[in-house]
């Protein structure tokens, strides 16, 4: 079987900037860890917005800025660019997303696993937003895949809209770690 690990909007940010919360910063190592040690293929997103980011819908329904493109807050967080840079994976694409759900993550991973026995795991944040998005549009993509959230590695808006996206991925087929 062959394996994946999706690395979800790790990024500064979601974890002490402007959309930052305890839950987030918590999840740190445990992400860290997981990445180096997963023997694999590693993707990732980064969600990524413009300077007008407050005109778009996304930005009238949410008017934090931030991921803006080129600033601190858009990057990897440095535990986790470290990581990626000790894994024993192999690192692939990273896809730039300016939504929830990224719709090249799944075209690129359908074209490397469409018809393999494949596990896919995912981490990152959020639970609730980004995580359960991207891992409806891989199952769309990737029906047959065995797909998984190692919810130790996850964190959402809130501890109970973490746990209500988990439990609406287990409805949909989605292994919950």
């Amino acid at each position: 079987m062959r394996k994946a690990l999706v690395v979800i909007d790790m990024q500064n940010d979601f974890i002490d900037g402007a959309l930052g919360t305890e839950e987030a910063q918590m999840i740190v190592s445990s992400a860290a860890d997981k990445i180096r040690n997963f023997q694999g293929d590693i993707y990732g997103t980064l969600d990524t917005h413009k300077e007008d980011y407050l005109s778009t819908q996304e930005g009238m329904n949410l008017p934090v800025p931030h991921c803006i493109y080129g600033e601190d807050g858009w990057a990897l967080n440095g535990e986790i660019m470290q990581a990626i840079a000790d894994t024993k994976g192999n690192v692939h694409e990273f896809c730039k997303k300016d939504t929830f759900g990224s719709t090249q993550l799944a075209h690129v991973l359908g074209r490397e696993y469409a018809g393999a026995d494949v596990e896919i795991q995912l981490i990152g944040l959020c639970t609730d937003i980004c995580v359960i998005s991207n891992a409806m549009i891989i199952k769309a993509a990737l029906p047959e895949a065995k797909l998984v959230v190692d919810s130790s590695c996850c964190a959402g808006v809130t501890p109970e809209s973490h746990q209500n996206a988990l439990e609406a991925m287990k409805v949909c087929q989605i292994k919950i770690k």
